[in-house]
């Protein structure tokens, strides 16, 4: 069994749905306070053990590149002004992990960004985790589907959650058995079926553990929805000839392509800071007390959810 060195962040989309913010700076860029959120999950990537990141990237995605780069004129402004914290800080973000940067040129789906680094993975199991996806739990997703591939002897594995019903036309959704606490042994995916299609309540996130033999279905997948090459559909495919698991991912999931999505996060991960939490806290109770456009239902069940958000 092959240990997991290599990750690969698919970050060629165009993050259409922030526009206009994301017209010229990439949405993996959003800041999460003062964290980028691609930072976050390269963060999670080498807390995980993964050592080596391949980021699929695009046109307009520079910033990335430059995030992750040495500033030597920033850093000797920073040294010279004897700010050795944001210094140091910026030194630690350029060491976090190898990072190698490969093109795709024509947005055709998930499926064809982890296709894209068939050469660079070679015969290596990896993880492919979507950049705008951040977790928030006790221990990192991509370190629970690692147990995963070590519980069943290597193989595949791809991260699930449960959903709300009326959510799981959204998602692709697993039907699958049991085998273990979490763990099931998929029979087949639906990408975002109707309610009435949908085989389970248990729906893909953006955490993969996928093995070698992806590459030679992605090659021959034919394009899904959208006329792109869907990884759910390959890794529909991938079930019929070889066993396919799911482990069901503990802890808190946001979206930060998306809105709301993006300000829960925000708003999760402030509250945790022990410079900002307090104040922020504070801030919002005020707020939300006196927001006029709030009622008193929702007012109650956002002090509610700040109080579990304070004591996460």
């Amino acid at each position: 069994m092959k240990s997991i060195r290599k990750a690969v962040f698919p970050l060629a989309g165009h993050g259409t749905r922030f526009l206009p913010m994301t017209k010229s700076s990439p949405k993996e860029m959003l800041p999460i306070v003062d964290k980028p959120v691609v930072q976050c999950v390269l963060e999670e990537a080498v807390a995980a053990g993964i050592n080596q990141i391949i980021m699929v990237t695009g046109r307009g995605k520079r910033a990335i590149e430059d995030h992750f780069d040495i500033s030597y004129e920033l850093e000797d402004v920073l040294r010279k002004k004897n700010k050795n914290e944001a210094l140091e800080e910026l030194r630690r973000i350029t060491s976090l992990s190898e990072i190698l940067y490969l093109r795709q040129k024509e947005a055709l789906g998930l499926g064809h960004a982890v296709l894209c680094t068939k050469n660079v993975i070679g015969d290596e199991p990896f993880i492919v985790a979507l950049g705008d996806e951040i977790m928030d739990g006790p221990e990192t997703a991509m370190s629970q589907l690692r147990r995963a591939y070590e519980k069943i002897g290597g193989g595949p594995v791809i991260g699930v959650q449960r959903v709300p019903l009326s959510e799981v036309h959204q998602y692709g959704i697993i039907a699958g058995t049991e085998v273990a606490p979490g763990l099931y042994r998929v029979d087949r995916l639906i990408e975002k079926p109707s309610l009435e299609e949908a085989p389970s309540d248990l729906a893909i996130i953006g955490r993969y553990l996928l093995t070698p033999d992806i590459f030679p279905v992605l090659e021959t997948q034919a394009p899904g929805k959208g006329g792109e090459i869907q990884l759910t559909d390959a890794l529909n495919t991938l079930s019929q000839k070889r066993p396919l698991y799911a482990m069901e991912i503990v802890g808190d999931r946001f979206d930060t392509g998306d809105k709301l999505g993006f300000l829960k996060a925000t708003v999760r991960f402030a509250l945790k800071r022990p410079d900002l939490g307090p104040s922020f806290q504070a801030f919002l109770e005020d707020l939300v007390h006196h927001f006029p456009g709030v009622s008193p239902e929702a007012k109650s069940n956002e002090r509610s959810e700040k109080r579990d958000y304070a004591t996460r």
